[in-house]
């Protein structure tokens, strides 16, 4: 996931899932869409769609066993996610999170801009975390920008609950990232934020800011 840099401070949230809690009503996009998982055969169209000046980096990811899922609709890539297991760092937070067996991580997903406000998004997040529970896996994690209100909206849909907010002093890289623990989260789904990302600190009191209005994104863009 990627956090926002701002002059005094970034900002980011961490978001979970149990897969055990009730599920939401079911997403359906607003196109006739076909959710897969896809493997190496689908590198170079992922290259593209990721604006790689190469696959190698497609490639990496599939020999350190992340999962990918797509979105496609009539044929063409609308949208994509990527799923880790053990271990991934967040973006540019320069923090990583470390996966006990049973957990995964969605980040980097993606919609085309042809396809975008049609709801995809949401439907793919929903399609990754049933296919995940369907594979008796605990927890999900996702986490992102605290600025993307469109996909604040569809992560929380999905039925995830934000967790921990990450916020550092100012956007330096060497700068002390500090976590705080969203009101009415269970004591131990924040300790086990905490142990699961390396990097950061706890702070007992968040910093005075309403996180109420913001939260996680992992919707980034295609670019041409």
């Amino acid at each position: 996931m990627a956090f926002a840099s701002r002059a005094r401070r970034s900002c980011g949230t961490l978001w979970v899932m149990h897969l055990d809690w009730p599920m939401p009503d079911r997403v359906v996009p607003l196109v006739p869409t076909t959710f897969i998982g896809v493997g190496s055969e689908a590198t170079c169209m992922l290259a593209r769609a990721m604006s790689l000046e190469s696959s190698s980096e497609v490639q990496r990811r599939f020999a350190t066993h992340r999962r990918c899922y797509a979105a496609m609709v009539e044929g063409n890539l609308a949208a994509y996610g990527w799923v880790t297991f053990d271990e991934e760092c967040i973006g540019e937070m320069g923090v990583h999170i470390h996966l006990v067996p049973g957990e995964a991580y969605i980040w980097d997903c993606a919609t085309a801009p042809l396809y975008r406000r049609r709801g995809l998004y949401t439907a793919l997040l929903a399609h990754i975390v049933g296919e995940l529970r369907g594979e008796g896996l605990c927890r999900v994690w996702i986490g992102a920008d605290g600025d993307n209100l469109p996909s604040q909206k569809g992560i929380a849909r999905v039925g995830f609950q934000p967790a921990v907010d990450l916020i550092a002093a100012r956007p330096a890289a060497d700068c002390p990232i500090r976590m705080y623990g969203r009101h009415g989260i269970p004591k131990q789904i924040v300790s086990d934020a905490r142990g699961a990302l390396s990097g950061i600190r706890l702070s007992a009191q968040h910093p005075g800011r309403s996180f109420s209005d913001s939260a996680a994104s992992v919707n980034s863009v295609f670019t041409q």
